[in-house]
Formats: C-alpha cells, structure tokens, sequence
C-alpha cells in the first residue's frame, strides 16, 4: 500500500531504509522543506558550522562503521563547499551519499539567486551523481544511490534536489530492487588466475605482501592475516590499509613509501613477488616507479579493473573483492601445501633473517629530549593510552606522518586520514563523525596547528552535542611539512609558513565550555594525556612541540625507495 507524502519525507523514508541513523548537515533556503520534515522526523541531525566539514564527518562516520556517511546542504555555495570533502571521499574510497538541494526546476539555468551546476560540477568528483528531476524518481535514485556508494570500489555519490521536489506531494511505494544494467561489481577473479597467484607465492623466495585500503573496505582483515601467517610472509600497509594487520603482528613490517621504514622500503626493493592487495601504486608508495620492486613479479588484486596496469603492469591481474579473491587463494594455497610447503622454506627463512637485519640497522625509533616536547615523543605516549583500540582521526602534514609511524592499530578501520586528497582540515571534523557513529569508543583527533585553525569552527557542533573526542593539537608554530621541503629542496628559504597567531588554548576552549590547556615540557606529555582521556567529554590539548623537526626517513621527490634519506646531516665539527 503506497502512502502520499512530500518529497522530504519520502527521502528520510528512504534514508531509514537504508539504515541511514544520522546525518551531518547544514540547512538553506532550498532546503527548508526538509528540514522542516527532519523537525518532527526521529532522525538525527547533526549541525556542522561549515558544509566543508559535513562532508569529512560522513567520511569519518563512514571510515569508522563501513556504513554509508550521509551530508547535506544547500544548494550553490552550499554544495560547492562540499566539493573537498567529495573529492577526498572519491581518492580514498569512501562511500558518503551527499544530498544537495537545487534551486527550484523551472529556474535551473537563469542563474537564480544560489544558483550553481552542481550536477556539472561533481560529475568528476564522484562515483555517480542524479539530478532528480521528477519526485517520483526519487526513492529509486536514493536506493540506487545507497548501492553505488557502498558496492564495488566504494565512493561518494550526489543527489541535487530542486526544491520544487522537496515540496512536491506523490504517492511513495518502496522500492524492492535495485537494477542498474551497466553497472557490474567484480566478484571472486577468475579461477585460473587464482591457481595461478597460489602457485607464485609458494614458489617465491622472496615474497612481500603490500596491502592497501581495499582490505579495510572488503573487510578482508582475517583473510589477510590467514594468508600471511600461512607462508609467513612479510607484510606492509599501506597509510591507508594500517589496521588491515595487526600493528603487534609478528609480520607486520611497517607503513611503505615516502615516510615508511627502512625495513618496508628495502623489503619492496630486493623481493622477488610483490602481492599487491587492494592498493593504487600511488606515487607516494612507489617513489620513482620505473625503479620500483625492480626485481619482483607482481600479483595486483583489486576490485577496480581501472587500477590494473594504471601505474604498474603486474604480471598477474586479479579483478575482484580482495575478501573473496584471498578466500580462493588461502584454498588453493591450503591444497597445494603439503607439496610445497618445504621447497622454498629455507630461502623464505633467509628473506626473514634480511627483512630483521634491516629493522635492527635502521630502527623506527622515535626522537626524545629532556628539555623539548619532540612531536614522536608525542604519538608514542598517545599509542600507550590507545593501546592498538582507540580511534586516531589525523589531520595532515608531519604529525600525520609521525603518528602513522608511531601509533599501532590493532584492527582496521581504527585510523581515519586524508589518504588521496591530503585534505588540510581533515582531522577534526572526521573525529566527530567517528564519534557520533562510535560513542562509547576512545576517539583522538590528532591535528596540526595549520588544520586545526582550519576547521576550529566545529569545537562548536563538538560542544553542543556533547561528543568527548580528545582534541591533541601537535603545534610546532607553522606549517611543519611546507617548512621542511623548504628547507631541504629550497635552500631553507622559508616563505609563508610562519603561524605567528595562534589562540589561547585555555581561553579557547573555555568560550565554547571544553576543558583545555597547554604543554611544553616533555615530563607533561604523558599526565596530560592521561587527564585528557579521564575527562568524560571533549578535551583540548596544545602541545608545544619542536619548531624544526623533520620527518625521517624520507623518499625525496624523484628518488626510488632505497635511495632514502634517513636522517639529517650530522653538523661537522670546526677545528680548534
């Protein structure tokens, strides 16, 4: 039996279909008709200072759950200002269904009063977008919309409504099924390939598994694991798969790239099978790629048919959900153990005693001093209180880097950052979502002072809903990773990266009813944090930590992963 209903209230009928508890969002003139339908709807709402920061608290509710983030928000600058968050969404596939409002229908194209061509403008930014043009159309295009974001390779899709539609009255059925013709989600790969990746590992004398956040989307971490712990492979992940293996797991080696470890970056380089899961190849990961795992053959295995061969030609594709794809290769691998199991057993051995010999060379070690705070003094006592099960939501620039070498998580979707993007703002907005979706879970958002005064505006909607997320702002007094490429790829002409003007922290929190305060010294790191995490609701923590500190190692712009910079120049002593 349909019911007649306005066009608003059959969209949170919809949004309760799909499951939809909440969303973030930030009302307009062209959305008043649903947001008058919300005033009397049990939905939760959650009021944004900023339609930017809508969209990165769907991402962190959708990075925390694995569940659809929903945001909304006016149409013209309303909508453009969800574009980063859209964008961010789209590079690190999350799946966010944003719902847009549109000037009415019969003034679409006279640029009428917050008019803008949002349809036109997020074409590129996204998975898929509707402009509903018909209220009818509209609980088939919000289911569709639903399964998009979430199948396949996840990702953000849009939905611009015309007011017109919002108000318009109709009778609502729900919709049964979903059937898009040209839309194919890749499965379980091809079964040949299967055989063939299982007999590659067993055969490699030097395997390397490079997992990325395809894992953490299929929610293949228990497969991951089983695969690795089965030919006791060593395993990196990748900034956006960390979680995927257990940061305590005797295989885990570290994060790859730029600024991963020693270890990881020379495990990549001298293997001789690299097993690429759920990864792009991206630029960040390879350094130079014509001299990337020079030595290696490589198996890539992901869902996306556009990420095979895009950056690196494997020698073995594999197009498929990693979960099912590794199910049929833990199989084959099981069948073909009893056979193969000692073959290459003492050369694997061999690759392990390197792989430790390396990490005992060139450890992960973080820098400490009696008389500074160094910011990975900071992320090692942050780990301790996390203990592998907290939330850490990052901003970006260094204290992304260092908390990505330094926090260890014990199961995915645990770490939330700006993977693609690298989205400045980023970190306290996606807290809050994470917050919201997970309440009764530890939530850190660990910012910069450059992001942090990016998105301040949302101790706000922090305050007013009561969420305790642990604010630690790692404030070096500039803009740390621009100040570092300065200094070693510019002659250390430093240029627009002072922060000279940064807020009272105690008075700061204090307006908006947050306990704060500020730290300088080393032996204050830990009591404070622990008075943070003891406080039943938000916390906000300055850390004043060194203004030069650099992060290493480093992979300069160019060069290939063994040819990293490990530490800075020792000064050299003047003769007396």
């Amino acid at each position: 039996m349909s019911n007649l209903m306005s066009g608003a209230r059959m969209l949170l009928e919809c949004l309760v279909r799909e499951g939809v508890d909440c969303f973030f969002g930030y009302p307009g003139g062209v959305t008043l008709p649903l947001y008058d339908a919300v005033y009397d709807h049990p939905m939760r709402h959650v009021l944004v200072r900023h339609e930017q920061n809508a969209a990165f608290a769907a991402s962190g509710y959708a990075r925390s759950t694995g569940r659809v983030g929903v945001c909304c928000s006016t149409s013209g600058p309303g909508a453009t200002n969800l574009v980063t968050g859209l964008v961010d969404a789209m590079m690190d596939s999350i799946p966010v269904v944003a719902i847009t409002g549109q000037v009415h229908s019969k003034l679409i194209g006279s640029d009428a009063f917050q008019e803008a061509d949002t349809f036109g403008i997020t074409r590129s930014c996204t998975k898929h977008n509707y402009l509903v043009k018909n209220i009818n159309e509209l609980p088939r295009i919000v289911h569709e919309a639903f399964y998009i974001a979430a199948s396949g390779r996840p990702g953000p899709v849009l939905i611009d409504i015309p007011k017109d539609v919002f108000q318009g009255q109709a009778h609502y059925s729900p919709v049964s099924a979903i059937h898009l013709p040209g839309y194919k989600v890749p499965g379980e790969g091809h079964t040949g390939q299967i055989r063939r990746a299982a007999q590659m590992i067993w055969d490699a004398e030097r395997p390397f598994v490079y997992a990325g956040g395809g894992i953490v989307s299929s929610g293949a971490s228990a497969e991951l694991r089983e695969l690795v712990e089965l030919v006791d492979i060593p395993t990196v992940c990748t900034l956006m798969g960390l979680g995927a293996l257990p940061g305590s797991h005797p295989n885990f080696v570290s994060m790859p790239g730029m600024h991963g470890s020693y270890a990881a970056n020379m495990g990549m380089t001298q293997c001789d099978l690299l097993i690429a899961l759920g990864v792009r190849f991206d630029d960040r990961v390879t350094g130079r790629l014509s001299a990337f795992a020079p030595r290696a053959k490589v198996i890539h295995v992901d869902i996306d048919p556009a990420e095979i061969g895009k950056n690196r030609v494997p020698d073995l594709p594999i197009v498929g959900d990693a979960k099912r794809v590794l199910r049929r290769i833990i199989k084959v691998l099981r069948e073909l153990e009893p056979k193969m199991r000692d073959v290459r057993a003492e050369s694997r051995r061999a690759w392990w005693r390197q792989i430790r010999q390396w990490q005992e060379e060139h450890p992960l070690v973080p820098a400490m001093s009696a008389h500074e705070i160094k910011p990975q003094h900071l992320m090692t006592e942050i780990n301790r209180l996390a203990n592998g099960r907290a939330i850490v939501a990052s901003d970006v620039g260094q204290h992304q880097m260092w908390a990505a070498q330094f926090i260890r998580f014990e199961e995915p979707r645990l770490w939330l950052s700006s993977g693609g993007l690298g989205s400045m703002g980023f970190g306290l907005p996606a807290a809050m979502g994470a917050q919201v979706a997970n309440p009764d879970k530890l939530v850190f958002a660990v910012v910069g002072d450059g992001g942090f005064q990016m998105s301040v505006a949302e101790l706000a909607t922090i305050a007013s809903n009561g969420l305790p997320v642990k604010i630690i702002v790692c404030n070096n007094g500039c803009l740390g990773m621009v100040r570092q490429w300065q200094e070693l790829f510019y002659n250390n002409r430093t240029c627009a990266v002072e922060l000279e003007a940064f807020p009272d922290i105690e008075k700061l929190g204090a307006a908006y009813g947050i306990k704060g305060r500020t730290i300088e010294r080393p032996e204050e790191v830990r009591p404070a944090l622990e008075e943070a995490v003891r406080e039943p609701g938000p916390y906000l923590l300055n850390v004043k930590v060194s203004q030069c500190e650099n992060v290493y190692p480093m992979v300069p712009a160019g060069a290939a992963l063994n040819e990293m910079v490990l530490a800075p120049p020792k000064p050299v002593p003047v003769p007396k």
